[in-house]
C-alpha cells in the first residue's frame, strides 16, 4: 500500500504504454496532464517492482465496468484512488481489492448525500452525532463504501447504500449486496494518510498492510 503526494517528474512518461501516452498527450490542462502521467507512471513502477518486470512492458487492461487488471497476472489485484495532490495505491494477491481517498472538505449538503447514499443504520448513527463530529464520520463511511464498490468491480452503479458499514465496528459490514458473497468475507480498514484526509481499503480476504517506498 502506498499513500503519496504527486510531484511532476518526466521519468513517468517513459513507462506509459501507447494508449496511456496518447491519452496524456490529449490532456491540454498542464496540471491535469502531469497528474495523469505521474499516477499511471507510478502505478506501473510499483507493479513492476512487485512483479520484477519492466514497467513499460506490463499489459494493463480494464473490465467492462472499468476496473484495471493485468492480463498476464490474473491472480494479482490492484487499485488506486486520487484526490487533488494525493494518490493511494494498493496491491493484493488472490483477493478482490478497492481503495478510496478523499480530502475532508466542508460540504453544504452532507444531509442530502447521507439521505441518498447511506443505509438507515448509517443514517441513524450519523444524525445523532454532534455536528462537529459529522464531517469526519461522513468521510469515514464514504471512503469505505467507495472502496467496497470498487473492490467488487461493479463500481458506484452497485449503489453506495447497498453496502452497510457497521457504525460500532467500523472494520466490518452489516450487509453487502446480493451476489457479493458473505458479509463476513469482507474486511475494511481506515488508513492514516495525513491530516485532512480520509482513506480506506476493502478486501474480501483478511489482510495486513505493507507500505512501499522508493518509487
Amino acid at each position: 500500500m502506498v499513500c503519496a503526494e504527486t510531484h511532476h517528474d518526466q521519468r513517468y512518461w517513459t513507462v506509459l504504454d501507447q494508449l496511456e501516452y496518447a491519452k496524456a498527450s490529449r490532456i491540454k490542462q498542464p496540471l491535469l496532464q502531469h497528474r495523469y502521467v505521474e499516477i499511471h507512471g507510478r502505478l506501473r513502477i510499483l507493479l513492476g517492482q512487485w512483479l520484477n518486470e519492466s514497467p513499460d512492458q506490463l499489459q494493463i487492461s480494464r473490465t467492462e465496468q472499468g476496473k484495471p487488471y493485468l492480463e498476464h497476472y490474473p491472480e494479482l489485484c490492484f487499485n488506486l484512488s486520487h484526490t487533488g495532490e494525493h494518490v493511494l495505491f494498493a496491491i493484493a494477491t488472490q483477493a478482490q481489492l478497492g481503495v478510496d481517498i478523499e480530502v475532508c472538505k466542508a460540504r453544504v449538503n452532507f444531509e442530502g448525500l447521507v439521505d441518498k447514499c447511506f443505509a438507515k443504520e448509517e443514517r441513524a448513527y450519523w444524525t445523532q452525532l454532534p455536528e462537529l463530529d459529522q464531517r469526519q464520520a461522513f468521510y469515514h463511511f464514504w471512503t469505505q463504501k467507495e472502496a467496497f464498490v470498487k473492490a467488487t468491480g461493479r463500481g458506484i452503479a452497485l449503489g453506495l447504500n447497498t453496502c452497510v458499514v457497521n457504525p460500532l465496528h467500523p472494520s466490518t459490514f452489516l450487509s453487502v449486496p446480493e451476489g457479493c458473497g458473505r458479509v463476513s468475507d469482507w474486511h475494511s480498514l481506515s488508513l492514516d494518510c495525513g491530516a485532512g484526509l480520509s482513506a480506506a481499503i476493502v478486501t474480501d480476504k483478511p489482510f495486513t498492510i505493507k507500505k512501499a517506498t522508493g518509487f
